[in-house]
Order: C-alpha cells, then structure tokens, then sequence
C-alpha cells in the first residue's frame, strides 16, 4: 500500500532544538539542585514528558519545575533554535505532492507554535497535535491514532517519522510505518535498535523513500 500520509515529531526531527533543551534543563535543575547535572546527564530526559521527568525527581515541586523549565526555554527559544538541512524543502514537496502532514509532540502548544513560527513550517501541516490534546503522550498510540482520525488516514497508509525511541514504538503501537532520523542526538545506532521501517540520513531522503 502506497503512503499517502506523513506525521512527524517535532523537537531533533523538523527543528533542531537540542541545544534549547540541554540548556532548558540544566537551568531548571541548576536551580532546584545545583550542581549535580552536567550535560550528558540530561540527554536521557530528551523524548520524555517534562512531567514524567520532573515528577521522577521531585512530585511536590514537579509544577514549579515544568514553570521554571518553560519561562527558560521561550526566552531564549529564538536564539537557540536552528533548522535541519532540507527539511523545508522536503515538506514543502510533499504538501505540493498532495501528502497528508501531521506533527504529533510531546511538547505543549504554545512552545509548538513557536518553532513553527520561527521555521515557517506552519503552513504545510493540516494538524498539530500536542501533549495538550491527549492523556497519553508516545510511545503511546494515542496521539498518533488522533492525528490520524484528525486527518481521516489509514495507519497501514501512514508513515510515521521521528528521533527517539518513542516515535517509533508510538507508530508501531498505532500501526503505522516508521522512518528514524540518522541526525538524531541519542546516536544513530540508539534507533536503530528500535528497528524502524526506515532510517532517513537527511530528510530528503523521504522523497525517495515515497
């Protein structure tokens, strides 16, 4: 069956906001506990919920933490986030292509919203769907299977892309295909032990694939 239908995650896969996370969170737990973190102790906490992490440390001041986290990461969002090579390119080919696009994030909206602003993907995705709009986020089929009434698309037609773990097990979990992205911070090798259907070297390389 022919894919007509692509959903994307967001943050290390349409924008590259690594460096924006790694210092959000080392400014929040320099705060709450100074310093105990460095940087490669924080890459774990890339692809989780800000309330799951927060909450394993500290489930009285995880509100408190996820506020501090957010007023970091929008004040120094512009200046931290970069594009990845042919990302607008490519989805601009596909919207003209006629594919169906979605973004399925752990993210909230509002922080969505800026990276598509800053970006200007904005206009080639017919549904956004946040950590906002679920009660489950990946790798939980939840999001993915609300994108994808959302947009009135067949998992077994819909290809689902992104850089961590749950991504692809969010797809598989909704029956979708799957394509990692080799650029992804936790390492190539790290995805691919998650046997996706695909792994992207650039994004361009969809054009191909599809």
């Amino acid at each position: 069956m022919k894919i007509n239908t692509v959903l994307f995650d967001l943050d290390g896969t349409l924008i590259n906001t690594n460096e924006l996370i790694i210092a959000s969170f080392l400014h929040t737990l320099d705060t709450y506990y100074p310093d105990t973190y460095k940087r490669e102790d924080v890459l774990a906490f890339i692809g989780p919920s800000l309330r799951e992490t927060f909450s394993s440390m500290d489930l009285e001041r995880t509100e408190e933490m996820i506020q501090a986290y957010r007023e970091f990461n929008h004040a120094h969002h512009d200046e931290l986030v970069q594009e990845y090579e042919t990302v607008y390119e490519t989805v601009e080919q596909l919207a003209k292509q006629g594919y169906k696009l979605g973004i399925v994030t752990t993210k909230a909206r509002k922080t969505v919203e800026m990276g598509l602003d800053l970006t200007k993907l904005h206009q080639f995705f017919d549904v956004i769907v946040t950590i906002d709009d679920v009660e489950h986020v990946k790798p939980h089929p939840e999001p993915i299977e609300k994108a994808l009434r959302l947009l009135d698309a067949n998992p077994a037609t819909t290809l689902m892309v992104g850089d961590n773990h749950h991504d692809v097990l969010g797809g598989k979990n909704a029956g979708t295909k799957t394509a990692g992205v080799a650029w992804t911070i936790k390492g190539r090798d790290y995805l691919a032990a998650y046997k996706p259907d695909y792994m992207l070297e650039k994004m361009s390389d969809l054009l191909t694939i599809l």
